[in-house]
């Protein structure tokens, strides 16, 4: 059975998990605390996330501003209804 570590979801690695998955010449340079990919790895993956998370409020807003738009084109149809309609009224009660 295989898991897959490059999940969407998944949280990020910590420092001693990272190291973990080195192979045994990066492992000794991480133990002295050489580690220049390590940080980049993690803002680029940080970045990754926000710019995901943007992507996502962007499509939100968009998928609510055409409900608004779908629910004003209705209430304007309505509004005009009505209007016929107290005209009709307005007709009936002063023919009468």
């Amino acid at each position: 059975m295989t898991t897959s570590s490059t999940s969407a979801a998944s949280r990020p690695l910590a420092r001693s998990e990272w190291v973990s998955t080195l192979p045994p010449w990066r492992r000794l340079l991480a133990t002295l605390n050489w580690r220049p990919v390590y940080d980049i790895e993690q803002e680029t993956e940080q970045l990754k996330m926000r710019s995901l998370e943007g992507e996502k409020r962007i499509l939100a807003s968009e998928r609510r501003t055409k409900q608004i738009e779908k629910e004003t084109e209705q209430l304007k149809k309505e509004n005009k209804r009505l209007a016929a309609l107290e005209s009709k009224m307005d007709a009936l009660l002063f023919t009468e």
